[in-house]
Parts: C-alpha cells; sequence; structure tokens
C-alpha cells in the first residue's frame, strides 16, 4: 500500500489549525458562548447535507464557530462541577489512541497500558492490592463496584445474581451525602432504587456509624438481604470523608461488601497532612476514582477496583459470539505461541464492565502520570487543599463572610453576610448568579444544614492560588454592590 504524502501533508495543516484554535481558545479571552449564540447557532444548526463541504471546509467550521464557543469548564476560574478541562498529556494520549488503537483489546501497546496504568493508579492511591477496570465516568464506576457486590452477597447464598437474577430482597447502605449515582446503580442492577438505605449524617457531613449499626440491625430481623454499604471518600457537596475504619469494622463484623466511592476524593489520600482520614480504606472491598476529575485526564475515564477481579467477571460476563472468539487464535497446547496481535484478546475488561467497545482510557492515566508522576499529583493536590483553606481562613476572619463548614479536601462551603440582609439564601443566590454572569470565577451553590452556601471545588489542573484570591475578591466586591442596592448602605 503506497502512502500517499500529499494527503499526510495536508492532515499535518488540517491539525495545526485545530492546534491554533485550541491555543487561542486556552487563553481565555473570549466572552460566554451564549453571547455570539446566534451567530453560531444560525451557521451550525442547518439542515443535514446531502452533499459534503469537504474537509478544509469542516476546519474552519470547527476553528471559526466550534471551539470559540465551547464549554465554560474548562476555565481555570470555573469551580462548578467536579469536572475540568483536560491537561495536554490526557488530550494527547486519548487522540493518539482514538487513531492508532479504536478499541483497548487486542495484543498492542495500548491493551499493555490499560494494565499499566491501572496499577499505578491503584499504587498511588493506596489500594494497589486490588485489581481495577476502567468506565466512562463514577456512574459506571459504581454501578460496576455494586455488581460485584450484589454477586458476593448471593454467591453466599448459593445464587448466582449475574445469571440468574436476584432471588430475595437486598438494601445497599449510603449516607444522605452519598452521590445520587448510586440509587441509580441499585435501579440498573435489578434492585429496586428503593433498596437504598438512607444514613443520616452528623453536622460534618459524614455518616454516622451508630445509625448504619441500626440500619442493619433491623434488617436482619426482617431477613433483608444487607447487600453492600458505601461510604464516600470526598462527596460531591462538601468533601467529607465518611469514617472509613468504623464504617469497615461494621462491615467486617456483619460480613457485608464494603465500597468506597472516592470518585472525586480518593487522591486526597495523597496529602500526608489529611492522610488518616483514609484509614480504613484497606479494609474495602472496592474502590471507585475517577481520573478525569482531580488528575485531570478529558472526561470519560473512571476506575474500579476490586479485591478479586474474577466476580466482576461473574456479574458482567457476556456470553461467547462467534464472529469475536473465533475472530482469534485459540490457544492450545498444541498452538501456544502467540503470532500476531489478533492471536488474543489480551486482558478481557469488555467481562469485567458493561462495554463491550471501548476507548483505550489507560493510555490516558500513564500520561499524565508518566509526565508529571506521584510528586506532581500531590503537589496539584495540597495546592488545591490549600485553596480551600485560604478561603475558609478568609470567612472566618472577614466580617461579610461566614464558613459554614471547615473543608476537608478542595471544596470550601461559605457565604456573603451583613447586617439588615433578611433572606441570605436569596441574596447569596442573586451574588452568584452576578458571579457567573462575569464569567471569571464560577463556583456552584449547596446546601449546608439548611442554608446555601457558595461551593467553590478547586480540581482544575491550570488552577491556582492567584484564582481562589480573585473569587474571593470578587464575592467581596458583588456582595457590597448588592447590600448597597437592597438595604440601602
Amino acid at each position: 500500500m503506497q502512502i500517499d504524502h500529499a494527503e499526510t501533508a495536508n492532515i499535518e495543516k488540517l491539525i495545526s489549525r485545530i492546534g491554533a484554535g485550541l491555543d487561542q481558545f486556552l487563553k481565555f479571552e473570549h466572552e460566554d458562548c451564549w453571547h455570539a449564540e446566534p451567530q453560531w447557532r444560525a451557521h451550525l444548526d442547518v439542515p443535514l447535507p446531502h452533499q459534503g463541504v469537504g474537509i478544509d471546509q469542516v476546519i474552519d467550521d470547527l476553528v471559526m464557530h466550534v471551539i470559540p464557543n465551547g464549554s465554560a469548564v474548562p476555565k481555570p476560574g470555573f469551580t462548578s462541577f467536579i469536572t475540568t478541562g483536560a491537561t495536554s498529556a490526557s488530550v494527547l494520549a486519548s487522540t493518539a489512541a482514538s487513531i492508532a488503537a479504536p478499541q483497548r483489546y487486542l495484543l498492542n501497546a495500548f491493551n499493555l497500558l490499560e494494565d499499566v496504568s491501572l496499577r499505578w493508579l491503584a499504587s498511588m492511591c493506596h489500594v494497589g492490592h486490588m485489581q481495577g477496570v476502567y468506565s466512562s465516568g463514577g456512574s459506571v464506576a459504581n454501578l460496576l463496584a455494586l455488581g460485584a457486590a450484589r454477586q458476593f452477597a448471593f454467591e453466599k447464598l448459593g445464587h448466582d445474581a449475574g445469571a440468574d437474577g436476584i432471588s430475595k430482597p437486598v438494601h445497599v447502605y449510603a449516607s444522605a451525602e452519598s452521590h445520587h449515582t448510586i440509587q441509580r446503580s441499585a435501579g440498573v442492577l435489578g434492585i429496586g432504587r428503593r433498596a437504598l438505605q438512607i444514613i443520616a449524617c452528623d453536622s460534618q457531613g459524614r455518616m454516622r456509624v451508630d445509625a448504619l449499626g441500626a440500619a442493619i440491625e433491623k434488617d436482619n430481623r426482617s431477613g433483608i438481604v444487607p447487600m453492600a454499604i458505601v461510604a464516600s471518600a470526598g462527596t460531591t457537596n462538601t468533601g467529607a470523608i465518611d469514617p472509613l475504619k468504623e464504617i469497615g469494622e461494621i462491615a467486617k463484623e456483619y460480613g457485608i461488601w464494603f465500597h468506597v466511592d472516592g470518585a472525586y476524593g480518593l487522591p486526597g489520600i495523597l496529602d500526608e497532612r489529611i492522610r488518616h482520614l483514609y484509614d480504613g480504606l484497606e479494609m474495602a472491598d472496592s474502590v471507585i476514582v475517577d481520573p478525569h476529575k482531580w488528575l485531570g485526564a478529558s472526561v470519560g475515564v473512571a476506575a474500579t477496583f476490586v479485591r478479586d477481579r474474577q466476580l466482576l467477571y461473574r456479574a458482567f460476563t457476556q456470553e461467547p459470539a462467534d464472529y469475536l472468539e473465533g475472530a482469534i487464535k485459540q490457544e492450545t497446547e498444541a498452538a501456544p505461541r502467540i503470532e500476531h496481535s489478533m492471536d488474543d484478546f489480551g486482558v478481557p475488561y469488555y467481562d469485567y464492565g458493561v462495554e463491550l467497545s471501548s476507548p483505550c482510557r489507560g493510555v490516558v492515566v500513564w500520561a499524565m502520570l508518566r509526565e508529571i508522576g506521584v510528586e506532581g499529583m500531590t503537589q496539584r493536590v495540597k495546592r488545591h487543599n490549600d485553596m480551600a483553606g485560604y478561603i475558609a481562613m478568609a470567612a472566618k476572619a472577614h466580617p461579610n463572610l461566614e464558613l459554614l463548614l471547615e473543608p476537608t479536601l478542595s471544596i470550601c462551603c461559605f457565604r456573603y453576610v451583613a447586617p439588615g440582609i433578611v433572606d441570605l439564601d436569596a441574596f447569596n443566590r442573586q451574588l452568584h448568579r452576578r458571579l457567573i454572569r462575569e464569567n471569571q470565577n464560577l463556583p456552584s451553590t449547596t446546601q449546608v444544614n439548611g442554608k446555601l452556601a457558595l461551593r467553590p471545588c478547586f480540581v482544575g489542573a491550570r488552577t491556582n492560588q492567584a484564582h481562589a484570591e480573585a473569587l474571593l475578591k470578587d464575592v467581596l466586591r458583588i456582595g457590597q454592590d448588592l447590600a448597597k442596592e437592597s438595604i440601602g448602605f
């Protein structure tokens, strides 16, 4: 096969144009995309073309109308959701995979890096005794972990839930601050969303161990199978870490699967100042972490770790398909040699989860860890935790700010206060919307013990101390202006 060198040169030029457009976007000098919405919508929302315009015009459209009108999420001042703009290493690695290895199976370098990166990630997050599998995000990662828990619970009863479904009602125990994907996982797994037993939290947003024990005892008397306990290592709302050791001891006492949702907060274990809060993690039967959150991967990368990956296999394996198994060499004693990358599927990740077709996610995690190492990730985590601490100290010191909860990780919950403001929730909601309209510092809001809080979550690789300082200045400036408007001083 001959290589068309002219075509190759043209591709290089097209990639260069896309790169230039992305470089301009990453200067973050543009207004929010909604200011130009009529223009880009008119250009993009057109009837299905019957004749193509060619790749050059497509690149023009991307550079002129699509990229400049992208999301606010990658902005360094964006602190609303626990997703962020991908690092350069992540973008380049995922681009390489999309071209050179569109699927994660077969014996090739990308398949190897699925395994290598999972081992690296587990080691960095202090769960090196576990085996993992990647999926698209925390929603699926939690689903896989709870699928393993379901398999474990019913196998103890002599029943194969993966093959035959559930045979008894079960309960899953999670705190009131647990992520709502736990409830959805229960629905998808066929145990029912109402099987989720909500355990009360203390004033710091952590699961109450006494309430957990009482709920399990009640179910034991009722004959309901206790399937899993879900603890949070960094809640989405406030970053709270449940008392993992105490919860793990209860799980061990009753023989219940112990799952730790560390989608956001597990990398916090890198900060030695708070590492003790993760005591008990070693007792977990499953743990999840999302590299596309704090670690800076492109969105669509999560990892589920379990002690025994064969439980995942029994829970999620698909039945053989002739077109798949027939495409590879059937290794026997007479023909054990591997002579081609299609002689074997490699590690059968497709049988450890719910995706057959899947991108190679491991190369993304590998590239990020290869670039900056554990030391670089530790510095990032500590920087973000320090930024939340900075906001907290300022909120405690300033007469017009109130700290609603001491930060545990990189989330800080605070609000603006001033004499004469009757409805502080409504006032801070209005302050928040003005912040968003200014398009520089973009936190979210949440409820903390019944009060509306401004909630910056610092996770962006491009976010630094200057952005925390800028957010604080903007909150005080806008708060002062609003107070003058509403109470006239």
